[in-house]
């Protein structure tokens, strides 16, 4: 274990110090500086998993090539080398909380809110069929009827056969005349068919948004964040940003202005260390308390966002699943036809004869199954997904603190004067707290001497207990 961590902080050394002359240290730090490389492309790799499976061959080759720049670009630049070493723990902090946030949103649309408009889609895909399969085919049957009254009065016998010839041909049609009804379904069809095709193209720019968009947005959110973290720790009109940790530098300044005949300000009061954070500390401050709640924050508000169209979803799901359900069990609409009528055969003067008899049947489906919309709902491959998402904004909420003071370690041992400076302000800082704290004692002090109660104790319990008595009687009134 102890190997393990002399070798670990040989390694950081080398990281952070500026490159020495000579073969063997160049070669010491191209390995560090590739093995690093290697890491953040793997990392780049996984933001952009969808390019990865869509195109292969491509994103190893980019891969490959990027691993090559970023190595020699580590191995030549110390200020690369510190910016890939706050990405990393940046990964972990609000901008990893926005990356992770963001591949949560992705989730969602590639998942509930696509499932929502195919819902959609299937309605309006459902109400077009419906208007499209409304036909008159029933009517064939009454065709059919006709036809077969005409045949048995063509069976009929002709008393007059002999004097005069009857040829005949029946033609049966049937047509609807109601323009106005055919031009309100039409209308009505073309609008359905537009949202259809609206929704439709909706569905095709989800995947797109959700798998390729935003974890290209959550990687340049850290990627700013980062950028955003440097200038302000190396800005020298910013010199109060994060500086509220006490590391190892600042304890050796310390020892060095005690070891000068000066002021030190170790240790802390109660006051201080709920402030101030001695580096490394799991222990939060009531300050780092608060940062860890607001880490929540987004974290809250879009898992409610995520519960909401989750629950639309399901909400939609239900309803078109319970309509189709409802309308596959709708029974058929079943007609019975019969014809009938007496034969009088040879006479002319009609009487009881026989009765000739045509019965048929049909069915009249009111919805037909085709048309019936069949909707999915995909919680388990959402929620799976948003609950690993979720474990690791926990587990990064609660290493928040933790990873800030590893940043403020990494920018001090890049920029040691940076620090120097920073340590000095906040050594001063507190001794000029504690100066004007000092004051506001002494005060206090002298002003209770020219007070009553000082100099009349007990005249000052008397009253306190007669006030007391008061209040107790005004309670008891009440």
């Amino acid at each position: 274990m102890t190997n393990a961590a002399r070798l670990a902080g040989h390694v950081w050394r080398l990281f952070v110090a500026q490159r020495r002359p000579g073969l063997t240290p160049l070669l010491h730090l191209f390995a560090i500086c590739s093995t690093v490389s290697l890491l953040s492309t793997v990392s780049l790799l996984l933001a952009g998993y969808s390019f990865l499976m869509e195109y292969p061959a491509f994103s190893l080759v980019m891969s490959l090539f990027l691993w090559v720049i970023l190595s020699v670009g580590l191995c030549s630049s110390r200020h690369l080398r510190c910016f890939v070493a706050l990405f990393f723990l940046s990964c972990g902090l609000h901008e990893g909380r926005n990356a992770l946030i963001a591949a949560g949103t992705g989730v969602v649309v590639a998942g509930n809110i696509q499932s929502i408009f195919y819902n959609l889609k299937q309605l309006a895909d459902s109400v077009t069929c419906i208007l499209e399969s409304q036909s008159f085919a029933f009517l064939s049957h009454y065709i059919e009827a006709i036809r077969w009254i005409y045949k048995q009065s063509k069976l009929l016998p002709n008393p007059f056969k002999d004097l005069v010839s009857v040829d005949d041909n029946l033609n049966v049609s049937y047509s609807i005349s109601d323009e106005d009804l055919r031009l309100k379904v039409n209308h009505t069809r073309r609008g359905i068919q537009n949202v259809t095709h609206q929704i439709a193209s909706i569905l095709a720019l989800q995947p797109y948004v959700g798998k390729k968009v935003l974890p290209l947005l959550g990687t340049i959110f850290i990627l700013l964040g980062t950028y955003l973290f440097i200038r302000r720790f190396l800005s020298p009109c910013n010199i109060k940003f994060k500086n509220t940790y006490i590391t190892k530098e600042f304890l050796r300044y310390n020892e060095q202005q005690w070891q000068q005949g000066k002021l030190s300000v170790l240790p802390l009061n109660k006051a201080e260390q709920k402030v101030y954070t001695t580096v490394p500390s799991f222990c939060q401050t009531h300050k780092e308390r608060k940062c860890t709640a607001r880490f929540f924050l987004p974290v809250l508000a879009n898992l409610c966002i995520w519960t909401l169209f989750t629950a639309i979803d399901y909400l939609l799901y239900w309803l078109i699943f319970s309509v189709s359900k409802h309308l596959q069990n709708f029974p058929e609409l079943e007609v019975h036809l019969k014809l009938y009528y007496q034969k009088n055969a040879d006479k002319f003067i009609f009487n009881y004869g026989e009765i000739i008899d045509e019965k048929t049947s049909f069915r009249i489906p009111l919805f037909e199954p085709a048309c019936i919309p069949k909707p999915k709902f995909s919680f388990s491959a959402t929620w799976v997904q948003l609950g690993v998402i979720l474990l690791f904004l926990i587990v990064l909420g609660l290493l928040a603190s933790t990873l800030i003071q590893l940043k403020i370690v990494v920018m001090s041992s890049f920029f040691p004067h940076i620090d120097r400076k920073r340590i000095e302000y906040l050594h001063t800082k507190l001794l000029k707290r504690r100066s004007k704290l000092t004051e506001k004692n002494t005060k206090k002090k002298l002003n209770s001497f020219a007070t009553l109660h000082f100099w009349f104790p007990i005249l000052h319990a008397v009253r306190s207990v007669r006030k007391k008595e008061t209040d107790i009687a005004k309670d008891a009134n009440l």
